[in-house]
């Protein structure tokens, strides 16, 4: 049984002996061994009586004294001893009523932490255990619905003022725990020393830890559902971390960021609308530009807007989009493996300096969207996985919960709390840091239940079915909470099937996402583009068949980091023949790519024709530019960029099949495309023509029908060669305008005749 004795080791305290009742003692015993539960029904101020005694447990401490408000000594805590042990020291915890303490009047610790005499360390700080529940009994119900949507403000660690006190409240969902202790550099990592107390029915753990800072180190140390002690947990909500290979989260500043970019907010919606030209620029922030000097360390968020955004503008891009940003243990993952939903990588700084980042984009008209991951996760032990010791993110049957492709586990999106998290992590990157989209990674592996798998290794849904209905809902909730909340950001998805309805609206049965990549377009057309330029005829549909499904969804044509790893080779090293013809062909491919109905993304390194594969731990080869060949493809990139986004016939009817209309389709035997682009009445901007000669062989006095011609646009302009010396190319060509000629052909009142040059594009417009 519990006993208290006072500092110095003397007989018993005996008007306090009689408290130590069995309960208390087994209390005490509990706390010792660090397995109690219920903290707050033994720490801090309690009423026995006409006493208030107050109880704290310090190990290391010698003498701990309670002062009032104004810092003056009310009274001496005696220290509790366990057993026949009253060897002063032996349990930390200190206990004893204080006169003229009255039940919820503030108090102060003093803490004497050595023997040192006059020089002893003397910490004084609030009791953790004296302030009262933290969380609203709204927050909690709205935490058990999966409803809350500002999980980064409640969860988490929190810099704040409670009573008056600064310091830091912490939150943890984990319901199946039996201990949460929050554990730093604070506490000497010891998870006997701040336990948190839990808020039934929600399966909250929550506890105020006075005058603790932002900056602070932190993890949580968990006491499983079955007993067990876990190794030590990040914090889920956390909003900043160390940078990797260490794991700790970081208590965040709750200083709100001074944004400058509201004139760009208000207007991003038209910016990245259906109608708008929108060409993507992606990147891998680690390995964009590495400094070689310096160990080939990654640039900074602040070095990255000195480099990347003039680079990204001065090409003509529109957007960036990031792999994911979000902090991940493994560099080799891409970030595609993330365990801090709300937490920029601290490997290229702070969050302030990612959302200064973000500012710096938007104050130079360039939209930012970042790649997210709600699919999956890790399996790292101080990550998500057997949280709280019971499969709590994640399925418990491996046929639901571990994804074989990655060895990762997958989220359970049957869980309110779970789907919860997730959108207050989507919900986090548009509002707080002002990203503009989100490209939600793996969809496909997330709509159906048997992705990748086998027979046998999957279980069907409710009604005997192969689609995921759990995952269809929160798709559906996540992107009408973003376009309620989030007014003018764009939700793209990663979808490589033939769900349809993806970018539908939900009211419509749709998955309401803003726009799809369209992977079936980039399968067949970079196959064509493999073959050698003889063979083509045999395959002519590859480039066609896109068109007859081009309208069925809002489309991103993607030419993404995927298709330039693992063995595939870079965009260039596809392309068949000789240096020359590996040159033009891709020269001939991006300017399809750039006329072809969608949106476009294309990855770094593709904007100047890299023959290396990307290596994340490279970065482009820059020294490339230096080669007139590789900097005429960079130059085509940004010409390309400029032509799509002034001709309105190449943007605004993107996604609608009025704005498009075939020309030649079927001149397979000579591997010749052209069609027109047209842009709404309403602009009054005349249509564009393209025309593709996709073999090595020039094609002399080439009628194309065109539409009937009046007296001031029988002229048209061609707007860009791809084989322009300028570009690397032959400079075989029209000399920059044709005039029109009353011949019909191709079904079409009028004809040019024009000169193809070997493996090009020609984007030519009516009008002067």
């Amino acid at each position: 049984m519990a006993e208290l004795i006072d500092g110095s080791g003397n007989a018993p305290v005996s008007t306090l002996a009689q408290t130590v009742s069995p309960a208390l003692a087994e209390a005490v015993q509990a706390l010792l061994a660090g397995r109690l539960g219920n903290p707050f029904a033994l720490l801090g101020p309690h009423r026995e009586g006409d006493a208030v005694v107050v109880r704290s447990f310090q190990p290391g401490a010698r003498k701990v004294e309670v002062l009032n408000a104004d810092g003056e000594p009310l009274a001496a805590l005696p220290m509790v001893q366990m057993g026949q042990n009253r060897q002063p020291g032996a349990s930390g915890l200190f206990a004893g009523p204080v006169a003229g303490l009255k039940p919820g009047q503030r108090y102060l610790l003093r803490i004497f932490w050595s023997d040192a005499g006059a020089s002893e360390p003397v910490q004084t700080t609030e009791d953790p255990y004296a302030f009262d529940l933290l969380l609203s009994d709204f927050d909690l119900h709205l935490l058990a619905q999966g409803k809350h949507l500002e999980l980064g403000r409640c969860l988490g660690a929190q810099p704040m003022m409670l009573g008056g006190i600064d310091g830091t409240r912490f939150a943890l969902w984990a319901p199946n725990a039996r201990r949460v202790s929050v554990v730093g550099d604070f506490n000497c990592w010891d998870g006997r020393r701040h336990p948190m107390r839990l808020r039934h029915g929600a399966g909250i753990w929550e506890l105020f830890i006075p005058r603790l800072e932002a900056g602070s180190r932190y993890k949580y140390e968990i006491v499983g559902a079955s007993g067990e002690l876990l190794p030590h947990k990040a914090d889920p909500v956390a909003r900043a971390t160390e940078a990797p290979p260490a794991t700790a989260s970081i208590v965040a500043s709750a200083a709100p960021f001074a944004w400058t970019d509201q004139a760009w907010m208000d207007t991003r919606g038209q910016r990245q609308g259906e109608h708008a030209p929108i060409s993507i620029y992606e990147l891998h922030a680690a390995s964009w530009l590495r400094i070689l000097e310096e160990g080939g360390r990654s640039l900074s968020w602040d070095e990255l807007s000195e480099r990347l955004i003039p680079y990204a503008l001065g090409l003509g891009f529109t957007h960036i989009e990031l792999l994911p940003v979000m902090e991940h243990p493994f560099g080799g993952s891409w970030g595609y493996q993330p365990l801090s939903q709300f937490a920029p990588s601290a490997r290229f700084g702070s969050p302030p300096a990612f959302a200064r980042f973000v500012d710096a984009c938007h104050a130079a008209g360039l939209g930012v969207i970042l790649d997210w991951v709600p699919a999956h996760f890790p399996t790292d032990p101080h990550g998500l996985a057997q949280f709280d010791g019971t499969a709590l993110y994640e399925h418990l049957d491996p046929r639901e919960g571990f994804h074989q492709d990655w060895n990762t586990l997958i989220f359970n999106l049957g869980r309110n709390e779970v789907c919860g998290f997730l959108i207050a992590s989507a919900l986090e990157w548009l509002q707080q840091f002002h990203v503009d989209g989100l490209r939600v990674d793996a969809v496909a592996s997330m709509l159906y239940r048997d992705y990748s798998r086998k027979p046998g290794e999957w279980t069907p849904n409710i009604h005997g079915g192969r689609e995921n209905l759990e995952a269809v809902a929160f798709l559906r909730n996540l992107n009408q909470i973003v376009a309620e909340y989030c007014p003018g950001a764009i939700m793209i998805a990663e979808e490589s099937t033939a769900w349809p309805g993806v970018t539908a609206p939900v009211d419509q049965g749709g998955l309401g996402f803003s726009y799809k990549w369209n992977m079936g377009w980039m399968h067949d057309t970079l196959r064509y583009a493999a073959l050698d330029p003889l063979f083509r005829r045999y395959h002519h549909h590859d480039l066609t068949f896109g068109l007859l499904y081009a309208f069925s969804e809002r489309f991103i044509l993607p030419i993404s980091h995927d298709e330039v790893v693992h063995g595939k080779g870079s965009l260039l090293t596809r392309m068949p023949g000789d240096a020359w013809q590996k040159l033009a062909n891709l020269r001939a491919y991006l300017g399809f790519m750039w006329t072809h109905p969608g949106k476009k993304l294309l990855f770094m390194g593709c904007e100047f024709g890299q023959p290396a594969e990307w290596n994340h731990d490279q970065s482009p080869h820059w020294d490339l530019l230096d080669d007139p060949r590789h900097r005429g493809i960079q130059r085509l990139v940004r010409d390309l960029n400029r032509v799509y986004s002034e001709q309105p016939a190449l943007h605004v009817l993107d996604c609608q099949p009025h704005g498009f209309s075939w020309v030649i389709g079927s001149d397979i035997d000579n591997s010749v495309l052209a069609y027109l682009r047209h842009a709404d009445d309403a602009s009054g901007a005349p249509p564009v023509l393209v025309v593709c000669n996709l073999t090595p062989v020039p094609r002399h006095a080439y009628r194309v029908g065109i539409p009937a011609q009046q007296q001031t646009a029988s002229v048209w302009q061609e707007l860009l060669n791809s084989d322009a010396a300028a570009y690397g190319g032959s400079n075989l060509g029209n000399g920059g305008q044709v005039s029109a000629e009353p011949v019909a052909s191709h079904g079409q009142p009028a004809s040019l005749v024009l000169t193809l040059p070997p493996l090009a594009t020609l984007i030519l417009r009516q009008g002067n």
